[in-house]
């Protein structure tokens, strides 16, 4: 199957975050009077992943105070499929009136587009509003592997070459390009096992279906009971929850990093005064303890940025992952 990779603009993004300012400047009463308005009904926000996983988890745990903030209930709605390209069609195609909104992992801007056609253009029909959480992956094996470190695993997939699995939560998802990155730096050759979401691929590697996967977050309280054996961050620092994991960089990998930034999006031409309210909201929220605790036993890292920052760090992502992309030739099917 040929495919037709969009490449995104970094440029378009800044133009638009500019764009977005100067008429946040010039709004005067006309927006002051949008933005007493609105909301005046319920919010949608649509998830990109099933239910279970970090992202839908994120999803639910903003919106709760963003309900009562806005003083409108929000219905968290999953559409998953597609690496969360069907959740952005869905977004994407909605209109622009700040009632419904994306949460979706930053693959959808930083990957997808380096995959395949999109039915829509990530960059020009969708708008960041605000990022929620910096996502880690971490390493993890079925419980009898025979593997107690990174430096086993990579020895014991070396000497059965092709007899390992490792799983995902979906073909070009970040735990995807992260076991990708793993095979490319260790030179071994393992056979990937996409699922729908990584809530059944964690599953699976309980149930000892495969062998290993980066998990996002999902199967830490399992790692710590033993049901998974956590063997490294696919960060470039250690994560507080395990302040005794290695990072693969630490076990020899050097320069691994896999993390991606999850976060709110809106169709394009929504309002700048509803994008401000939304981000100004969400940014509270995170700042909050307890929103922080929830997404750090998660595994994440709460990161409040601006609508222009949150897209800066897209593209930025783009280029890291794009690279990986086309050295491994991973596609999406």
């Amino acid at each position: 199957m040929n495919h037709h990779p969009q490449q995104p603009s970094s440029r378009r993004w800044r133009l638009a975050g500019g764009a977005a300012v100067a008429a946040l400047l010039t709004l005067g009463s006309a927006g002051a009077a949008l933005a007493q308005a609105w909301p005046d009904k319920p919010l949608k926000v649509i998830v990109g992943f099933p239910p279970g996983g970090a992202a839908d988890q994120i999803a639910r745990l903003v919106s709760t105070p963003l309900a009562t903030a806005l003083g409108q209930p929000i219905v968290v709605e999953n559409r998953a499929g597609a690496n969360g390209n069907i959740a952005g069609d869905a977004v994407a195609k909605s209109p622009a009136d700040g009632y419904t909104l994306l949460l979706s992992s930053g693959g959808m801007v930083s990957v997808n587009p380096h995959l395949s056609r999109m039915s829509f253009d990530p960059v020009k029909d969708l708008t960041p509003v605000a990022s929620a959480a910096r996502v880690l992956v971490y390493l993890m094996a079925r419980p009898t592997l025979e593997a107690k470190n990174v430096q086993e695993l990579v020895a014991h997939a070396k000497a059965n070459p092709g007899k390992l699995t490792y799983g995902s939560a979906g073909s070009g998802s970040s735990p995807h390009l992260a076991g990708e990155m793993l095979k490319a730096q260790t030179g071994m050759f393992t056979v990937h096992v996409p699922y729908r979401g990584a809530a059944p691929a964690l599953n699976d590697l309980m149930g000892g279906q495969i062998d290993y996967y980066f998990d996002p977050g999902i199967g830490l309280a399992h790692a710590k009971a033993g049901r998974t054996k956590l063997l490294a961050v696919g960060s470039l620092k250690r994560s507080p929850l395990f302040p005794d994991v290695p990072t693969l960089d630490e076990a020899g990998l050097k320069g691994f990093d896999a993390d991606t930034v999850f976060g709110f999006y809106a169709p394009a031409a929504t309002p700048p005064a509803v994008i401000a309210r939304l981000n100004a909201e969400i940014n509270k929220i995170l700042g909050t303890a307890s929103v922080k605790e929830r997404i750090t036993a998660l595994g994440g890292e709460a990161l409040p940025l601006t609508p222009a920052e949150f897209g800066k760090r897209g593209m930025d992502d783009s280029t890291r992952f794009g690279a990986i992309i086309r050295d491994r030739k991973i596609t999406a099917d």
